[in-house]
């Protein structure tokens, strides 16, 4: 049992040149299964390691428990410890992002000043391959492109994952043959989280019911990973063909993009890099010479023969992101936030325009923030099937340019969800019988109407 744990996850490290032997290993653990399993091994195959653990205070007493057992373990492992405490509202206040952000910014932070301080090598963190099935499964779920089905890296720059060949079971196995115990986050249990409901309840029907799919859905991430690497090669070869660079200016061919059968895809993965979505690349290839496309960093203007691409001021103050945790948004606009827990909706409680619902699946997106509108921004209305372009919503509303540029919109992780006092969208539809939601009020605004 031993031996052939040990030695596949050798194996894997040797391959991939995960970790370099000469130097320590900063090994993060918080006290789960995981984690202890993680330093066991690198233990147990000679590497030199440091241990990291971070206490957020979100679990109270079970926050401290887990301190006290890492501390603990490490002692009897004669492993060097460092312990960090974290203020997470705080960060969350001041930074204005959700709390799953905050916790992520601060450990990585704090474990990249700790790999220059104890002169390590890398960061072990122990991702397993049920995680990367989980990833690749949310991704799916979401809508993406073939990178999304890629799954997580054995390398991220100086971050490592040497677990990612073995399986939770493998490393639950291993840890009762060794008498090693560990600690369990209770979190992990419930199923408010989309992750959580993925692993507690949708994989474990998949795997009783479909015979070897763990190893068939690892070897299809593996297979879109070699995908991937090919497609990049490609794009990088046709990028050459249809575009120029100049410092950090582009000019993109019309006529040779346009003899390719998939332009459009072509064109957004020359533009994704500077900030350019799907849609403002569909546009650009069926828009009128004049037409100005902008994203955060770049704009990109249409001439008769070329996409003329250059940087535009990257402190724009109108991308704004926010925390939906909260009761209240003051800046760039006022938005009361109503978390309900009690009371079944209905939609009489919202009028779609200035006052709007969301299922609590929204506080679970990595990024939600207000920005003015761009340029090929598109979103699909509540109430109505298919896609709009918000220019033919302004249209509609027969708003001057001015009002145009004033006009406010909720995105959350690229997804435009709200056209703030006109109009919503469908996604994170409330169901009438749910008692959990948000409602978001937009206060002091007058529309043109």
């Amino acid at each position: 049992m031993e031996n052939r744990f040990l030695n596949r996850i050798k194996t894997f490290i040797d391959n991939g040149s995960l970790i370099d032997a000469s130097m320590p290993v900063l090994v993060t653990i918080s006290g789960g299964a995981d984690s202890v399993a993680l330093l066991r091994v690198l233990l147990e195959l000679g590497y030199d390691c440091r241990a990291a653990h971070c206490n957020f205070h979100l679990r109270g007493e079970e926050s401290d428990r887990d301190e006290h057992f890492v501390t603990k373990l490490c002692k009897h492992l004669d492993v060097p410890l460092a312990i960090k405490h974290f203020d997470v509202p705080k960060c969350m206040s001041e930074r204005g992002v959700s709390m799953e952000m905050a916790c992520r910014d601060l450990r990585y932070e704090w474990f990249a000043q700790l790999i220059k301080d104890k002169d390590c090598g890398c960061i072990a963190v122990a991702h397993h391959s049920d995680d990367n099935i989980e990833t690749f499964m949310l991704n799916a779920l979401r809508g993406t492109g073939i990178a999304g089905l890629t799954g997580m890296k054995p390398r991220n720059g100086n971050i490592v994952r040497p677990l990612l060949c073995v399986s939770r079971q493998d490393i639950l196995a291993w840890l009762q043959w060794l008498g090693q115990d560990f600690v369990t986050d209770s979190t992990n249990l419930e199923n408010d989280a989309l992750r959580n409901r993925l692993r507690n309840r949708v994989l474990p029907a998949v795997y009783e019911n479909f015979a070897g799919a763990h190893q068939s859905l690892l070897n299809t991430i593996d297979n879109m990973r070699q995908c991937n690497d090919l497609y990049q090669e490609a794009v990088g070869v046709m990028r050459n063909i249809v575009s120029d660079s100049y410092g950090d200016s582009l000019v993109v061919d019309l006529e040779i993009i346009n003899s390719f059968d998939n332009r459009m895809m072509l064109l957004y993965e020359i533009l994704k890099p500077l900030g350019f979505n799907a849609s403002q690349c569909s546009n650009m290839l069926h828009s009128a010479v004049g037409r100005h496309f902008v994203s955060s960093s770049h704009v990109a203007v249409i001439n008769r023969t070329t996409i003329d691409v250059s940087p535009c001021d990257s402190t724009d103050k109108s991308v704004n992101v926010i925390n939906l945790d909260e009761e209240e948004i003051v800046s760039p606009i006022h938005l009361e936030i109503k978390h309900v827990g009690d009371t079944k909706f209905s939609p009489t409680m919202v009028d779609g325009k200035r006052v709007v619902a969301f299922s609590n699946d929204i506080l679970q997106c990595s990024e939600v923030v207000l920005r003015h509108w761009r340029e090929g921004d598109r979103f699909k209305p509540f109430g109505m099937k298919g896609s709009k372009l918000l220019s033919d919503l302004f249209t509609d509303l027969k708003l001057n340019e001015k009002e145009k540029n004033a006009t406010w919109i909720l995105e959350a992780d690229g997804e435009i969800l709200w056209v703030l006092g006109y109009r919503a969208a469908s996604s994170f539809k409330v169901p009438c019988d749910s008692t959990q939601y948000l409602i978001i009020s937009l206060v002091d605004f007058a529309p043109h109407l």
